[in-house]
This record gives structure tokens, C-alpha cells and sequence, in this order.
């Protein structure tokens, strides 16, 4: 039996620590970027592709993937871009720098940067909001660049207004050891780039299946067709890496919302090998 000290040191899963927002803004019609500063306690280190729960009280909580880099920022900072979907998105959304909020986590699998990406070619497909965790990744990647071989970035949207990180997008593409390529749904007068759904620009890369990963993130119906394009690129399914977020609540395996056939999203993921999902129904 643990001591009342043993105890008092035991982290309760659902208590969130206290966090303050220290920047907001809007980047499209439906998401912004937030900063967000833990004010006490202990740190919380992650890796690229884990989330948090955030909550605002009086609204509740939701799972939000981190979009920034342990890279890049310490454990205590936090970047997210938050789409205004819920009641509890939009109470995010109504606040200011300065307000607090809670954040608990973080939580599940992450992108194996450095397990299994080291010394690889590097795919990353990213479709509207997947840019945002899978960012992460990249940031990663790009600052351990000598770690990793060739380095593609893939990104669809439905239109040019729905483009997040712009200016990374700007940087990704004038950078000589990247190879970025973009393209939108729908076009308007201004946009001069490739128009077309993402499978389009997997059609303009080299891939070699003995020595590439590839990571995937964006709506359900993307993963199916660039599934496919993979499979004729004779991609082992080994090497492909997805991020599935299914209703998670609790995130530590409780509530059971997140349950696909028995396995549980927040615990297994969100980050996850398709060799261990493809057999399981409904996964994608």
C-alpha cells in the first residue's frame, strides 16, 4: 500500500492543469492558432503527433491535437489551431490573451521520428486541417534535417482561403532540401498553382517503396484514395503511418467513445501504422 506522500505524488488523469493563452488569431474563416502557457506544475514533454484536452470552464473540454514542435518550443508551451466546430471550440475561440484554460495530456501514440523515420525518404500527405499535427512532424524532421533523406511535403485544401501556415508554406517551398507541392479543390482568380484532389500530386513524386515512409492526415475520404495510390507505388504498408481522431473524451480509455471494433483511438492513437488497422472495420 502506497504512504499519504506516495500518494499526494499520484497525477489524477482527469484533473487538467491550469494554462494561460498567451496568443490568438485568426488563420481562415473557421480556424485560429493558439499559445498556450502552463502555469504551474510539472512540465509536460510530447512528440509530434500527441494531443491534449483542453477545457474551458463552464463548456467543458475537447481533444486537441499539439501543433507545434518539441523543437521548437518547451514543455510548458503549447501550439494549436483550433476549428470553430462545437460549443467548446467556440468558447476557445471567444478568448483573449491572457484568459486561462485547463489542459490535460498529453496523450497518445506519436509519429515515430525517431524510431522508425531515421534515415528515410519522408512523405508527408496533409489534407485541410491535417496540416495541423502533422506539422509538427515536419517541424521535427526539418530541424534533425541531416537525420533524414529525402523530405516531401504534400498538401491539399479545398481552397486557397482555407491554407494554413502560409508563410511555412512559402518557406517549405523555396527551401532546396524540400520538396513541397500543393494544390486546391477549388481555385479562385488569384491562385496560380496545381488544381485537383491530393492523389494528383502523389502522381509528380519519386518514390522509392525500399526506403520511404509515408505519414497521412486529413478527412476520412482522402485516406481511402491515397491509400490506393500507395498501394501502386507498391508502398509496404509497414511503412505508412496514419492519425485517426474518432470522438475521443476521456483520452485515457474510460469512456469508450473512441472505439473502433474494440480499439481504443485515444490509447492506440491517434497516431497509428496501418499495418495494425488495415484489417480493422471502419478504421478508415
Amino acid at each position: 500500500m502506497m504512504s499519504a506522500t506516495e500518494l499526494s505524488r499520484v497525477k489524477d488523469i482527469y484533473l487538467p492543469q491550469k494554462a494561460t493563452v498567451t496568443e490568438i488569431y485568426s488563420m481562415t474563416a473557421t480556424e485560429k492558432f493558439f499559445r498556450f502557457h502552463l502555469e504551474e506544475g510539472e512540465a509536460l514533454p510530447y512528440m509530434p503527433g500527441q494531443f491534449m484536452e483542453v477545457s474551458v470552464p463552464g463548456f467543458g473540454e475537447a481533444p486537441i491535437s499539439i501543433s507545434s514542435s518539441p523543437t521548437r518550443t518547451d514543455d510548458t508551451t503549447f501550439e494549436m489551431v483550433i476549428r470553430k466546430a462545437g460549443n467548446v471550440t467556440t468558447a476557445l475561440h471567444a478568448l483573449v490573451p491572457g484568459e486561462p484554460v485547463g489542459l490535460r495530456g498529453p496523450y497518445g501514440t506519436h509519429f515515430p521520428v525517431e524510431e522508425s523515420m531515421k534515415g528515410k525518404d519522408i512523405v508527408f500527405v496533409c489534407g485541410g486541417i491535417g496540416l495541423v499535427p502533422v506539422r509538427s512532424a515536419i517541424h521535427y524532421v526539418l530541424d534533425h534535417r541531416e537525420n533524414y533523406g529525402q523530405v516531401t511535403i504534400l498538401s491539399g485544401t479545398r481552397s486557397p482561403e482555407d491554407r494554413l501556415f502560409t508563410e511555412e508554406l512559402y518557406e517549405w517551398k523555396t527551401r532546396s532540401d524540400v520538396n513541397f507541392l500543393e494544390t486546391v479543390d477549388t481555385a479562385d482568380k488569384r491562385w496560380g498553382g496545381t488544381v485537383g484532389v491530393i492523389t494528383t500530386l502523389l502522381k509528380q513524386v519519386h518514390i522509392d517503396p525500399t526506403k520511404t515512409v509515408v505519414v497521412i492526415c486529413g478527412p476520412p475520404i482522402m485516406y481511402k484514395f491515397v491509400l490506393l495510390e500507395l498501394r501502386k507505388l507498391n508502398v509496404d504498408i509497414n511503412q505508412i503511418y496514419v492519425s485517426l481522431e474518432r470522438h475521443m473524451r476521456c483520452a485515457v480509455g474510460k469512456c469508450g467513445h473512441c472505439q473502433i471494433n474494440g480499439l481504443y483511438a485515444c490509447q492506440k492513437g491517434a497516431v497509428f501504422n496501418y499495418a495494425d488497422i488495415v484489417d480493422v472495420r471502419e478504421a478508415i
